[in-house]
């Protein structure tokens, strides 16, 4: 650990429940960290919806798997937004691909849209559709067995995506080769860090997990199963 320079790391499930505020003791957590190591969120939504969701905590944010990255910003206590960058999405395309899976399959009943586009060019493929009451959604495959059984499929059909296992009840996608090892590893490029210098906390990293990459890769990575260990968990890089 005496080499270590950065600290990444993933939000929800390994700072906070998810889509929940941070709390009080992980960011005191967050400030120890930070009076010795550069800190940096690697998440999969958006820069400010992470921002927001850490009560603005000063750290650079690199968001949507690395489609989007922000600084924070000490005179407007804000971020800035370095790059946002955008994919074009055959919606055509996507449609007739995932008719095919829900067809195959039997998730031909669902609720709302059948597919989610977001305005990156990511994709999500709610099983259940766009409207499913949460209970359901909570319901349908809570051990990830559903998803992880046709997760290859999946992979392989959507083979311009990085396909993740995400949320409760759908399959998260970004355009290739957008993924938060690819993302995390430009980053240390761009600012001359070795790979053997930063460490990655995360919780998501099974299969399908949008921390695997990570997990997968050269990057140290610790483990995380419950977010409330996380300030424990860190003791040893203080």
């Amino acid at each position: 650990m005496k080499n270590i320079k950065l600290i990444a790391m993933d939000l929800d499930g390994t700072l906070t429940q998810h889509k929940t505020p941070l709390d009080e003791e992980h960011t005191e957590a967050l400030i120890a960290l930070s009076k010795k190591y550069k800190l940096l969120m690697v998440g999969a939504g958006m820069c400010n919806r992470i921002f927001n969701q850490m009560n603005k905590f000063p750290i650079d944010i690199l968001g949507n798997y690395g489609m989007q990255y922000a600084e924070y910003n000490e005179e407007t206590k804000s971020l800035d937004i370095v790059f946002d960058e955008v994919r074009p999405c055959d919606r055509e395309s996507v449609e007739k691909r995932v008719t095919a899976m829900r067809e195959k399959h039997g998730f031909t009943s669902f609720a709302g849209d059948s597919v989610e586009y977001h305005s990156s060019g990511c994709v999500t493929f709610p099983i259940l559709g766009t409207k499913a009451v949460t209970e359901d959604k909570l319901a349908f495959d809570p051990d990830r067995k559903k998803r992880r059984a046709i997760y290859d499929e999946i992979k392989e059909v959507f083979s311009d995506y990085t396909v993740f296992v995400g949320g409760s009840s759908s399959f998260d996608m970004a355009p290739f080769p957008f993924n938060k090892a690819y993302a995390l590893g430009k980053y240390c490029d761009e600012r001359g860090i070795a790979h053997d210098e930063v460490v990655y906390i995360g919780d998501d990293y099974g299969p399908g997990g949008n921390d695997e990459s990570v997990y997968l890769s050269d990057f140290n990575y610790i483990k995380i199963d419950d977010y409330r260990d996380f300030p424990k968990l860190i003791e040893e890089l203080l």
